[in-house]
Formats: C-alpha cells, structure tokens, sequence
C-alpha cells in the first residue's frame, strides 16, 4: 500500500499542479493581466539560457511590454517599439506575430500548445512552463508577480504618439 501511495501521490500533485497553472492562463484572457517574464532557451537538450527578462501587461490582443531596453506597445493592429536611450522608434503593422514576440499571443493560444506544454510549478501569483518546439528546442516562460485586474478598454494601449525632432521615427506600415 505505501508503494502504490509512492507512485499515486505525485501523480495527484503534478496534475493538481498542471490544471492550476493552466488555469492561471485561462484566467489570464479573461483580465486584464500584468506580470514579470522571463524567457529562456535550451537546445540540443543543454541548460536554460536566458532570452529576455521584463514586465508586461496584457489585455486581449493588446499589449504594453517592457524588456532589453525597448518598450513596445501594441494596440492589436499596430506595434510600436521605442528604444529611448537611442531615442528611436517603430511603428510597424501587426501581421505574423508569434508568442515569443507577443504575449498577449500566447495568453490567447497556449491551448494550441497544451500537448507540449510542462507546467513546471504554479501558484496564485506565478507560473513556470516549458514548452516544447517543433525542433526539440525548449521554451521556458517564467511568470511571476501576476496581476489580474478588471479590463479597461484599450486606451492604455494607444500607440498614436509624436515624437521631436531629435528622434529617429520609422514608420513601416502600409
């Protein structure tokens, strides 16, 4: 009876586990949601390696995203990215987006993944996954700090902003 308590326990906590930690996702798309991210990469089976780390707020296809010196804003539609120690800034059109450049992405679509998807630990406020690519490359996202908050609309999300004379804008939509 111990053996089988042995092997049945951890396999109770790691489904408890993964059904809380998809359910902070699922969560997620229905708030508005801010958290700290970490992203990271491990190939050919070696050690995580650190991407970019920053902090984010989500709301539907909409995003406010800070990370490596840049803070991007997307409205859905449009991204914006400003590097304002470069004093530089580019609109450009929405159009392949993918998770790993698009939180608001993966908030919306991890179902997609979920037969590849490691919930690695959750809790309330945080939530480590791995997911695995089509190259046997491993994605990890750590969310920590994670905040739902009722939705406010996009206006938060406005990427329709002026820059001086002393920025470089680029403008790349159509």
């Amino acid at each position: 009876m111990k053996r089988l308590a042995a092997v049945i326990l951890p396999m109770l906590l790691t489904i408890g586990l993964s059904a809380q930690g998809l359910n902070l996702l699922d969560m997620a798309g229905e708030y508005r949601t801010s958290f700290n991210y970490t992203y990271s990469l491990s190939r050919d089976g070696g050690a995580f390696k650190d991407v970019t780390s920053g902090k984010v707020t989500v709301e539907d296809n909409a995003y406010y995203m800070e990370g490596l010196g840049l803070e991007v804003t997307s409205d859905g539609v449009t991204r914006l990215s400003v590097d304002r120690d470069a004093r530089e800034a580019v609109f450009e059109k929405v159009e392949k987006d993918d998770m790993f450049t698009n939180p608001a992405l993966f908030i919306s679509s991890w179902k997609n993944y979920k037969d590849r998807l490691h919930v690695n630990s959750s809790s309330g406020d945080s939530l480590d996954v791995t997911l695995v690519l089509d190259d046997d490359t491993k994605a990890r996202f750590v969310l920590t700090d994670v905040v739902f908050s009722p939705k406010k609309g996009l206006v938060d999300f406005n990427v329709d902003r002026s820059f001086g004379t002393e920025w470089l804008v680029t403008d790349l939509r159509p």
